[in-house]
Formats: structure tokens, sequence, C-alpha cells
């Protein structure tokens, strides 16, 4: 992961106010694409949640994680054992995005490759297709102690909405990132919800409800800020 320069006060005062965003505009392109090339400082394009475990606390903070099933048990027994995978795996991190991390990691390219990419470029049909498709946000979940490749398939995951409704991603897909650690698997899943369809604003908070490969009733629940990026 990136990380992302300190700014000062001048810049945030300048800075765009930050909200995801659905459909890449001509100004948001631009600012990400002059943050990619030096010409501004970064715009965020991203939201990471820590979820490792460091002196029995999250290190993304204390209510990172909530139970939304099973009881608090379920959060106090992950913190107390965080590499004890025979009660499941364990999330690791939680990073959600959108179109314009996507344009970022295009604009990069561009730059070192010698190029420079064009605002009309980059909202032209032949990157536009290589993002994600408009409304989609991306939701990349690293884990760790499955106990096989397998056991992938037995995540679920939801996006809670505005009136509590839970919505099933549009689709998932896996980063090519798996490796075995001793007797268990670790990497990242991937997948997309269509959040403006649970009645969720660009610029609201979401909660990612988790339930792991284990047989057991513990569900969690992560805050995804909407407004911490585009």
């Amino acid at each position: 992961m990136r990380n992302l320069a300190f700014v000062s006060l001048a810049a945030l005062l300048s800075a765009p106010a930050l909200a995801w965003v659905p459909k890449l505009e001509e100004t948001t392109a631009k600012n990400v694409i002059d943050g990619a090339y030096g010409r501004r400082d970064p715009v965020p394009t991203y939201q990471t949640i820590d979820l490792t475990v460091k002196d029995g606390q999250f290190v993304a903070g204390a209510g990172a994680v909530r139970a939304f099933d099973g009881g608090d048990k379920c959060v106090a027994d992950w913190l107390a054992a965080p590499t004890d995978f025979s009660r499941g795996s364990r999330p690791l991190s939680v990073t959600a995005s959108g179109q314009a991390d996507q344009l970022y990691f295009q604009a990069v390219e561009a730059r070192d490759n010698f190029k420079n990419l064009s605002v009309a470029e980059a909202l032209g049909a032949d990157l536009a297709g290589k993002r994600l498709a408009d409304g989609l946000l991306r939701v990349d979940v690293q884990v760790r102690g499955l106990p096989t490749q397998k056991a992938r398939d037995a995540y679920l995951v939801r996006l809670r909405g505005a009136d509590g409704k839970l919505l099933a991603p549009a689709r998932r897909s896996f980063v090519n990132d798996w490796k075995q650690e001793g007797s268990t698997w670790t990497g990242t899943l991937v997948y997309y919800f269509e959040p403006l369809k649970a009645g969720l604003n660009a610029s609201d908070k979401a909660e990612l409800l988790l339930r792991t490969e284990a047989d057991t009733n513990c569900a969690y629940g992560v805050t995804l800020d909407l407004g911490r990026f585009q």
C-alpha cells in the first residue's frame, strides 16, 4: 500500500472535499493525475483498516470491529488469540477503493513510462474500460489462517445499507497473492459492491459484515467511511 504524504494546513484548505466517486469526472480525474505526477499532494483514493492485533487491541483502534452476531465473546476471543486458527481464519485488513484508485495506478504507469496522461485520455473509453464499472466499490479483505484454498469460498461478506438491508457483492475475485504458511493459507479476497443500491450516499459510513469459514455463529462488523477517500 502507498503511504500518503502528510499535507500542510494550506493544502488541506485547498483540497477537494472527499467522497467516494461512483463515476469519475474531470475534476477528480485531474486531482488524481496531478497527485500521481507530483503536481499536487496525492488525493486519498482508498481507506485501509488494519485489523492486526498488537498488545491485545486492533491496530486500527478500539472499536474497529464489533460483534454483529455471536456476542462480544467473538471479538474478545479474536483479540486474545489472533493466531489461534482453530477458531477460524482472521481478517488482517480491509481496504475500500473505487475508480479513482485505479486511475491513480494508470497515471503512475504512464508517468513511469515517461508519458503524459491527460484528463481526456484518462476518461476515454480505452482506460475507462480497464477500471471498475460505474457505481462499483471494491473491498479487499486480506485474511490469514484458512485451512485450505477451497475455504475461501466459505467466507460470507455483506454491506449493510442505510436501512439495515444486507447487500451481497455483485461479484468476487481473488488477488494473486495466496501462499501457504505452515498448515494454513494467507491471501486477499476481493468483493465488488453497488452501495447506491443499498441506499448509501457517496460520503456515508457503511458497515462491512464478515463471517469467516468457521462453523460458528460469530460475525463481525467493520465500518467503512466513504467520506475519507475518492
